[in-house]
Formats: C-alpha cells, structure tokens, sequence
C-alpha cells in the first residue's frame, strides 16, 4: 500500500473511532446513569428505559443512511464524512449538559432523545460513508485487509470508552459517576470529533469515486437502490442480522451481562471487556487479510457456524462466569468467532454496489437491518431478563446467526467484483459485472 493509501485509511479511522466512541459510552455509561433521568424504582426497568433510547437511535440510522449516503454519491465521500462528524459533536455535548429528572422532570429524557437521534443520523451516514471509504481507498488485492480498520476503529473508540470508565471507576467514588462522573466521557467525544472534523476537512477523496464521473448527478435514489438493485440490498440487510446482533452482545451488552447476571464487580467486568476487544481489534487486519486470499464467503460460513452452535454454551458459561480468567477466555473465544462477520462485512456489502450509489446502498439497507436487529439487542436481552428467562435471549442471537448462515451459503463470491463498474447501476438486475483484481487501477 502506498503513502496516500495509509493517510486516507488513518484520517477515515481516525474519525470512524471518534464516532462509535461517542456511540458506545452511552451504552457503557449507562449503568452509571440510567437512575438519573427516571423516578426512583426498579434499577432493572430503568436501564431498560434508558437502553430503549438507545434502542431509539438505531431507528434514526435508515434515515442517516439515507440522507448521508446520498450526500457521499453526490457530493462525494468526504462530503459526507465530514457532515457525520459534526453531527457527533453536536449530539455529544447534548448529553453532556442533559438536566437530570431530579432538575427538569422528563425534560432530560427528551433532551436524551434528540441527543440519540442526532446520533443514530450521523452513525447510520459514518457507516456507509467509511466502509464506502476505506473499500475504495485501497488496491483491489488489499480491500479486505483495508476495509477491517473500520471495525479496528469502532473496537478502538469503545476501548478508550472502557478504559476511560476504568480510569473513573479507580479514580472516582460510585457515587460520584452515578452523580456527575458519568457525564466527562461525553465531554471527551465532544472534543474528539472537533479535532477530527478539522482532519477530515483536508482528507482526500477516493480516486474510485473521482474517477467515475458520480459527483453531481441527480439519478440517483431510494427507490432505485431498493428495486434496481433490490438483491443487493436484501443481501446486505440478511448477512447484516446475524453479525450485528452477535456484535452487540459481546461488546455493548457484555459489561451489563458480567456484572448483573454473573455477579461480577462492575470494574472486573468492564476490564473483562477491555482486555476482550484489544486483542479482538488486533486481529481484524489479520482476518481482512485472509479474505484477501482465499475469499469472503469462507470467514461469514464460518462466522455463522460458530455462532449458531457455540452461542448457547458460551453464554450459559459466561453466566457463571464470575472469575476474571473464565470470563476473558470465553469472551476471546466468541469475539474471535464474531471476527469472521466484522472484518469483512463493509468490503462486502460495498462490493455488491456500484460506485454512483454505492454509500446509499451500503448506509441504508445495513441501516434498516441494524435498526432491526443490532439496535434492539440490548433490549431484547434485557426482556427476557426481566421475563426471567434469560436463557432464551441466547437461543435468539443463535438463530439469528443461522438465518444469516444461509445467506452466506447461497451468496457469490464478492472478493474479484470490479468496483469501477459504474455502467453496472443500469445492468439486468442478479447480473454485477466482474474482473480479476489484478484489472482493477489501484487507487493511489
């Protein structure tokens, strides 16, 4: 990879981590915050409430996901990169000075709100616009090693979420963070995505889309994704549902999971999480770079194998898991399955469209199946919880990863498609034109 390669890939990452920081601290500053802005009353339904707003953002992705990815087909990629950041920032500091029940009633709940939709809209656009991005910043050989930096990125942005909320946990009293403390990490985002916007506004564009002529034309729109190319986008949102839900509970929900159904402490679990994600994020390029040699199918059949048959054990275990070192072993096994899913999945779903709408494609249909699925993980798991049937959340993200099993069984080989085929936006649907890697010019 040449130089220019590796800056777009670090400018695109560095401001996909700021991104998803600012998305997961909710999730994992929740247990900190969850009481303050409801009544007083069960500490359970709370979270659930307060996770149900969480929930509520993912509903605003398919809209980010529209819009944004029509800004990046038109206007191009950095266009719409660098709205989605903005949009972060504003949403951060939203939460950051929400007034608490205690101060303004429900009037923090609603400030909670618009704060989430901001951010489901910037998150559904940063998606397709970085796996848009990172796919068609690289040479073809190298698209799967490329495109596994956004899930580094998202890992590393929840990692300094986790180890920021360690730090606070060892620094500060529970009092404290349920008081005040939980309110710094949203400080932090805040600052995080102004310096990225100031990087992302001198980022280049991708040769791929500067190339193919996109910018500026107006043909383009939701109803031709969703008919024209209706395969593809059934494809994204089927092979979406299985991976977002397994990724959700061992990242987002598996501090929750450790410290209210295992009886860990709070801050042995966070460092279960931290310890779990490093070495998940250090071997994201290393999958990329497989499916860069022997294909994409075989990483999402195994994925999906893996997690239809081993979800069930690994969580019944985890929920006896009450040991640091029982707990970090089983949590590394199920996040190196999930790794089949998350190294490869934006080059995926990025192959399967053309270039002139390739983020609307990408944002919108992942968008609609992780609104779906991801998004109400927590929730569903926190359901049957309450429902006291727990295990039953486990037998649903296991058939979930089977639905998506067949998917992977019944797709083409997505690796050697040419994602200079712009005249394929017109092409009979089922039919993507294709070419060796090796015809495809490198972007530089």
């Amino acid at each position: 990879m040449g130089r220019e390669q590796w800056k777009k890939i670090w400018v695109g990452s560095a401001g996909n981590m700021v991104e998803w920081f600012d998305w997961f601290v909710y999730a994992t500053f929740a247990v900190y915050f969850a009481d303050a802005f409801f009544p007083e009353g069960n500490e359970t339904a709370n979270l659930m409430n307060t996770m149900g707003i969480f929930a509520v953002g993912f509903f605003m992705r398919p809209v980010g996901g529209w819009l944004l990815g029509r800004i990046g087909d038109r206007k191009g990629r950095k266009a719409a990169l660098t709205l989605t950041v903005t949009l972060m920032s504003a949403s951060a500091i939203l939460i950051a000075i929400a007034p608490t029940y205690d101060v303004a009633g429900y009037g923090g709940v609603a400030v909670l709100m618009l704060a989430r939709l901001l951010q489901g809209l910037s998150v559904g656009g940063e998606y397709a616009a970085s796996a848009t991005y990172l796919t068609e910043a690289s040479a073809p050989e190298k698209r799967g090693f490329a495109s596994s930096f956004q899930y580094v990125s998202m890992t590393a942005g929840q990692l300094v979420g986790l180890g920021l909320q360690i730090v606070l946990q060892r620094n500060m009293s529970d009092a404290a963070l349920h008081s005040w403390g939980w309110r710094i990490p949203f400080v932090v985002g805040a600052l995080g995505a102004a310096i990225v916007f100031y990087l992302r506004r001198s980022m280049l564009e991708t040769e791929v889309y500067a190339e193919s002529g996109a910018a500026g034309q107006e043909d383009r729109g939701t109803l031709k994704v969703f008919w024209q190319h209706r395969r593809e986008a059934f494809l994204v949102m089927a092979l979406t549902m299985g991976g977002t839900v397994a990724y959700y509970t061992y990242t987002t929900y598996l501090t929750k999971f450790l410290s209210r159904s295992a009886g860990m402490e709070k801050s042995t679990a966070s460092l279960v999480s931290f310890c779990a994600l490093f070495v998940f994020m250090c071997i994201q390029p290393l999958a990329g770079m497989l499916s860069d040699r022997i294909g994409r199918r075989p990483l999402l059949i195994t994925f999906a194998v893996g997690s239809t048959f081993l979800t069930v054990p690994i969580m019944t275990m985890l929920r006896h898991a009450s040991t640091f070192w029982p707990a970090l072993g089983l949590a590394l096994l199920a996040l190196v399955v999930v790794t089949g899913y998350t190294s490869i999945n934006a080059c995926v779903k990025a192959e399967l469209f053309p270039t002139n709408i390739r983020a609307l494609g990408v944002g919108l249909s992942y968008a609609v199946a992780n609104a779906l699925f991801g998004g109400t993980a927590e929730y569903v798991a926190l359901w049957f919880k309450n429902a006291g049937v727990e295990s039953g959340f486990y037998w649903y993200v296991a058939g979930c990863a089977a639905v998506s099993l067949i998917v992977y069984l019944s797709m083409r080989e997505t690796r050697d498609i040419d994602l200079n085929r712009v005249a394929a936006a017109r092409q009979p649907q089922g039919r993507p034109q294709q070419s060796g890697a090796t015809t495809v010019t490198p972007a530089s």
